[in-house]
């Protein structure tokens, strides 16, 4: 991949999600991806699944929606060999990215001061799921756990009945705001001429969203519920039926609301709909009211009314359906790379597009060592007098 990060050298020593969807973030903006794994199974989330495709049915679709863009060399890092090669890889490396628990790289003898000494350029990125320091630092955490300790659960789904979200969200945000916060640190050097470290956790990561939720709590003292599929501030906002099954409303103006109100012959002005705040107050009552006329017609019927209307409105599409959908494949969110097992698949896409920089291709997730005796060479180029 060519992108802004061309000529970045990225080592990725981090497992499962949250990491290695940072990495993957860099490499799609052309960074050189080194992915360092365990000579022994590698990844956690190679054996994560089902499902698993391939003729031998072992490979990890898991592990493949969030490697793209990566070459992969294993090495013990409780081996002194394995630990040559990596000190020689932090020589030569702009980021580091790890997610191990707290004390771990040190007790193999990379702690944050090893690595200045041996590269003052380098940017490390430590994903924890906690945060490095405090009562609980260290503490270890998975996606779920930390969704269910950072409050997106009590958020999400019918009320009174904490859900996770479907996507390992809080993971994902934390290689998301990984990925901003090692840009950032990049510039930085620029200026500077040195690295440093970032820290981010999935515990930041999902406090860093909370948004209106936080300050509904940390200004007004309400404490946020569960709102199912509808707004928790806006109404009319959320899912509603029709004949043959669901569509989304999402009133976010009065001007919005005047034109769902007249497709439904429901009065705007009525006392208990005649603002935002008073629509919501009765959301119950003003649910039941659409639902009363939505469910007369099909989806479609609605939603062409609705988009003639310029109300935003849309379906509630499966997973399949998204990847079939016309405006997901013009965005490039769908890319196909060809694997050395499985031929030609089709993967998510990258999120960021470059008018300046057309799409490349992309290389598939590297099997397990795949990439050895390449990247020593590499190295060994790049030590050469």
């Amino acid at each position: 991949m060519q992108g802004p990060l061309t000529g970045v050298v990225v080592l990725d020593l981090s497992r499962a999600l949250a990491g290695p969807h940072a990495a993957q973030m860099l490499g799609d903006l052309g960074a050189d991806v080194i992915k360092v794994e365990h000579p022994q199974g590698g990844d956690e989330s190679r054996g994560w699944g089902p499902p698993f495709v391939g003729p031998e049915g072992d490979i990890s679709t898991y592990f493949l929606s969030t490697n793209r863009n990566k070459r992969s060399i294993t090495l013990d890092l409780k081996d002194p060999d394995g630990q040559a090669v990596l000190t020689r890889l932090i020589r030569q490396a702009d980021v580091l990215i790890e997610n191990f628990r707290t004390g771990v790289l040190d007790r193999l003898g990379f702690s944050t001061a090893r690595l200045e000494e041996l590269n003052p350029r380098l940017v490390v990125l430590s994903i924890t799921g906690f945060g490095h320091d405090g009562p609980e630092g260290g503490r270890p955490g998975y996606d779920q756990i930390a969704q269910g300790e950072a409050g997106l659960m009590s958020v999400t789904g019918p009320p009174g009945q904490p859900h996770r979200a479907g996507p390992s969200i809080a993971d994902l945000l934390a290689g998301i705001h990984g990925a901003y916060g090692v840009a950032a640190a990049l510039y930085e050097r620029e200026r500077t001429g040195r690295g440093g470290v970032v820290r981010t956790s999935l515990l930041a990561s999902v406090v860093g969203v909370h948004a209106y939720h936080g300050t509904q709590w940390t200004v007004a003292g309400q404490v946020p519920k569960a709102n199912g599929n509808h707004h928790s501030s806006i109404a009319p906002f959320g899912a509603f039926r029709c004949s043959d099954g669901m569509i989304q409303i999402a009133a976010g103006n009065e001007g919005h609301w005047q034109k769902v109100a007249a497709l439904l012959g429901i009065d705007p002005a009525r006392p208990e709909y005649a603002t935002n705040r008073d629509r919501f107050a009765h959301r119950d009552q003003l649910v039941g009211e659409m639902e009363k006329v939505l469910t007369s017609e099909t989806r479609d019927h609605w939603l062409g009314r609705l988009a003639d209307a310029g109300v935003p409105a849309g379906s509630i599409r499966t997973i399949d359906e998204v990847y079939a959908w016309d405006q997901t494949l013009s965005q490039g969110l769908l890319v196909e790379v060809d694997h050395p097992v499985l031929g030609p698949i089709g993967l998510p896409g990258p999120v960021l597009r470059f008018d300046h920089h057309p799409a490349g291709e992309h290389t598939a997730p590297p099997a397990l060592g795949a990439d050895n005796e390449a990247v020593l060479d590499w190295l060994k180029g790049k030590e050469a007098p």
